[in-house]
């Protein structure tokens, strides 16, 4: 197991902390310790502890099912120690062991302690990784949902929250009580102005609660927006043996990642921040430009490639790519679809990061899952496909590649592939009702799910018509043969 005590007896190929870990201060609370956090933020504050030992991190976990409690039981025994292993597409890999987690408590266990390190004046930024679909945004109203039931507890017992809301918000009562200032409150999820969200959100909580709290937060509070990009699948059993065979480590909590990452940001800090600039963050006064990027690109493309895969029976993104119809309609998606419509931010070549987005995707050694990257496509195609549809709409385009997308995910819905392999999706917005029309025989029901909300007010009656065409020809004549439909 990987500990303080053994940090030093490592393989010289292993980098290790250039600092000693326990002198790191905590500065930081983040929710939501998933792998794309402990590949991103958490290698970016790894970067500069030596310089500034005052940013070191508190994890929080959230949930209390016997995998939370079973993973915040091995990042204590590992002391928050964990290695993450970059892998370029060539082949190429490098191993080091992060140290910039200096606490981790589950929530649910422990939260007199959560919001004592909200409360501290040494916390200057809570960060979190919740999910595009996690900051509880009522998709028809736009507006934060106070009826769910988590937040109805919370608001009636505000001093022992459930919810990321709820204890930030405490957090910041606290705080403004004692005269501390408040903190940054900082997105790092994959969302089209991911800090504006956030905003909504809080705020939406914290005037539900107490109108003058809400007014204190909005006034001193800040909420920069980010636009975030790095691959990091899941990590199985197996890969989890496979990547401590290699680097020689016994470590119970390892995360893989590509090589390539990005974080671009506003500079809109409420109580100070690290020098992140010093490990590749990119400053900004506007992000929306690189975001648009990234999520109508990377991200749409990502789910156009990973649906109708999961019907063809691929299981790694890496394979799916390969398959040159996939591909192919990928390519003509972003060209034909996407890029017209968006504006480069400056020393962005459009065509250049398309062919570094299906690079990325090729990489073996990421083996990512088709079925984590379809995960709450509910969310996903409202946030990575909305804008491409209603330009498609608007301009009364052809609608052909994005209706297949939507064919692709209605059908990939139904749980069953080509070969007859059953398969459990993610869609956690999904009522039973919207289930009922997920398995309905009549091709349209499926139309009337969530998920393609964001372009009802405009005229999609042509669109529609050419998912149900397509859904008809993916079932009962396969995935290709949809795609030998389309225009070349």
């Amino acid at each position: 197991m990987l500990t303080l005590g053994n940090i030093r007896n490592v393989a010289p190929s292993v980098h290790l902390p250039e600092y000693n870990p326990t002198d790191i201060k905590t500065g930081i609370v983040h929710f939501g310790v998933g792998n794309f956090f402990r590949a991103h933020e958490a290698l970016y504050i790894e970067k500069i502890l030596k310089a500034e030992p005052t940013w070191g991190i508190v994890g929080v976990g959230l949930t209390s099912g016997d995998h939370s409690r079973k993973k915040a039981a091995m990042f204590k025994a590992q002391d928050c120690l964990y290695s993450l292993t970059e892998c370029a597409p060539t082949g190429e890999r490098s191993v080091r062991i992060i140290a910039a987690l200096r606490d981790y408590l589950l929530a649910p266990e422990d939260p007199e302690n959560v919001l004592a390190y909200l409360s501290n004046p040494d916390i200057h930024i809570v960060s979190m990784t919740i999910t595009e679909g996690g900051y509880n945004i009522n998709e028809a109203t736009g507006q934060f949902d106070l009826n769910a039931p988590a937040v109805q507890n919370d608001l009636k017992n505000p001093e022992k929250p459930e919810t990321v809301f709820g204890y930030v918000v405490e957090g910041l009562r606290r705080r403004r009580a004692a005269g501390v200032k408040a903190f940054t409150i900082m997105s790092c999820d994959n969302l089209r102005h991911n800090g504006d969200v956030a905003r909504k959100a809080f705020l939406g909580f914290a005037q539900a609660r107490d109108p003058e709290l809400a007014k204190w937060i909005e006034q001193n509070a800040t909420f920069p927006n980010a636009m975030v990009d790095r691959i990091t699948p899941t990590v199985t059993t197996e890969i989890a043996q496979q990547l401590n065979a290699a680097s020689g480590l016994e470590d119970e909590l390892p995360v893989v990642a590509e090589d390539f990452h990005q974080w671009v940001l506003e500079d809109n800090f409420a109580d100070g921040r690290p020098d992140l600039a010093r490990a590749g963050v990119q400053f900004v006064s506007d992000v929306t430009d690189y975001e648009h990027v990234k999520i109508r690109m990377l991200n749409a493309s990502h789910i156009m490639l990973s649906f109708p895969a999961i019907l063809l029976g691929y299981q790694h993104v890496d394979q799916a790519v390969k398959d040159p119809a996939l591909k192919n309609n990928v390519e003509n998606f972003l060209t034909r679809d996407v890029i017209p419509t968006l504006k480069a931010p400056p020393g962005v070549n459009l065509q250049q990061y398309m062919q570094s987005v299906l690079s990325r995707f090729s990489n073996p050694a990421m083996a990512d899952q088709t079925l984590r990257i379809a995960g709450d496509g509910c969310a996903k195609i409202q946030v990575f496909w909305t804008e491409t549809v209603r330009n498609l709409l608007l301009e009364k385009k052809d609608c052909s590649r994005i209706a297949f997308g939507m064919a692709a995910y209605l059908e990939m819905l139904r749980g069953v592939n080509a070969l007859g392999q059953t398969y459990t999706t993610s869609e956690p917005a999904y009522t039973q009702a919207q289930e009922a029309l997920i398995h309905s025989d009549d091709y349209a029901a499926g139309l009337q799910l969530p998920a393609f909300d964001a372009w009802r007010d405009l005229d999609s009656s042509a669109l529609n018509l050419k998912v149900i065409e397509l859904r008809k020809i993916i079932r009962n004549q396969g995935v290709k043969a949809a795609l030998a439909t389309l225009p070349a």
